[in-house]
């Protein structure tokens, strides 16, 4: 096959490359500039578009004797994730730009574009495993579980699995793939895995949201609707957040307050009690299936919220067009925004992004 293999400059997609040629696929590397600032420099081990990882992935192609290339996505990029990032944070919800980069970047207009250049499949170097089953290919589990990121690829669609390859998926540990790449002499075999979102690379999502949608102070509320402190931009806050809240009036029982909802309207932000963060109930409209759809219209799945959360028990019900699930027990907080990814067993069934929310313990107001 004629593989392109995405490279960020990290120790995953370089491996991941060097196997593909391995296997005898005609590779060729490419590294998406994606920051409208060029000679963006990286940050410790914060963000994954730098300079410096276009240089290391030029290396590593180097190494491998295979061509390299690099694509300047920045204006989609800037289109479809860090816009809608802000976009999102003004209504109140809590987006997952990894979510939105996979979805309409790495597998969307990447793999479009490799299409009509005439390649077969995409590389990366995710950790999950493709299975070939009897209706289609099917997306799974990585072996490594620590390691495993269905959950950020759960947005991906049977068209796009079956012109997707990811050739880490079985391996046991990242400690193997660090040492793979130092046997094949690849510089980047100990360089820090990156984290955080990579167009924050300071880490500092607030203070980048207020200078990019400003600072407009409001109340916080509690329950009953009684103002207990104020801030500086309800975009600032999301929930199931402790720190950082400021509060000018204790709780009457002592115990710590969390964001229970954001309101971009009012730009008022709820707290109240742990407890309350309790949410029985989570629905979305913009849904997707990682292959076949389910054959049913209830159904029992996993349900895992967060990249690293445990996945949960509960039923799920499609109707109308919106996926509605509700949990055996439940979960710890939910924002509008997030991702629920659904899966039987280890197989990925698909995602959709929680519009709706309902506590387990109903707030005031």
């Amino acid at each position: 096959m004629r593989i392109l293999a995405a490279m960020s400059g990290g120790v995953d997609s370089a491996v991941a490359a060097a196997r593909a040629a391995d296997a005898g696929h005609d590779v060729v590397g490419v590294h998406l500039a994606l920051s409208r600032a060029g000679g963006t420099l990286r940050t410790g081990s914060r963000g994954c578009c730098t300079i410096e990882d276009a240089m290391d992935a030029r290396r590593a192609a180097d190494r491998l004797g295979i061509p390299f290339y690099v694509w300047d996505f920045s204006e989609r990029f800037r289109d479809d994730v860090i816009d809608d990032f802000i976009a999102e944070y003004r209504a109140g919800r809590t987006p997952n730009p990894c979510m939105r980069c996979n979805e309409k970047i790495k597998f969307a207009a990447l793999l479009e574009r490799a299409l009509e250049l005439g390649f077969d499949a995409v590389c990366t170097g995710h950790y999950a495993i493709l299975v070939d089953g009897p209706e289609g290919r099917e997306l799974h589990r990585a072996s490594d579980e620590a390691k495993d990121q269905s959950y950020v690829l759960g947005v991906l669609t049977a068209p796009q699995l079956a012109h997707t390859y990811f050739p880490l998926g079985s391996t046991p540990s990242k400690a193997l793939v660090r040492a793979e790449a130092a046997e094949r002499g690849l510089t980047v075999a100990q360089k820090p895995d990156s984290h955080d979102i990579c167009f924050i690379p300071d880490g500092d999502t607030r203070g980048w949201l207020a200078e990019k949608v400003g600072t407009a102070h409001g109340d916080i509320i509690d329950r009953d609707g009684a103002v207990v402190g104020s801030h500086g931009g309800a975009h600032g806050y999301t929930v199931g957040q402790r720190r950082g809240l400021q509060l000018g009036v204790p709780a009457s029982d002592g115990k710590p307050r969390f964001v229970l909802e954001v309101r971009p309207v009012s730009n008022t932000v709820v707290v109240g009690p742990k407890e309350a963060l309790a949410t029985a109930e989570i629905s979305g409209s913009r849904h997707s299936w990682a292959g076949r759809a389910p054959a049913d219209a209830e159904f029992f799945c996993h349900v895992q919220i967060r990249a690293h959360a445990e996945p949960a028990p509960a039923s799920a019900v499609v109707r109308e067009g919106t996926v509605t699930v509700r949990p055996e027990t439940p979960f710890d907080g939910v924002a509008p925004g997030q991702t629920a990814v659904l899966y039987d067993g280890t197989r990925v069934i698909g995602q959709f992004t929680v519009d709706r929310t309902v506590s387990a313990v109903p707030i005031a107001g």
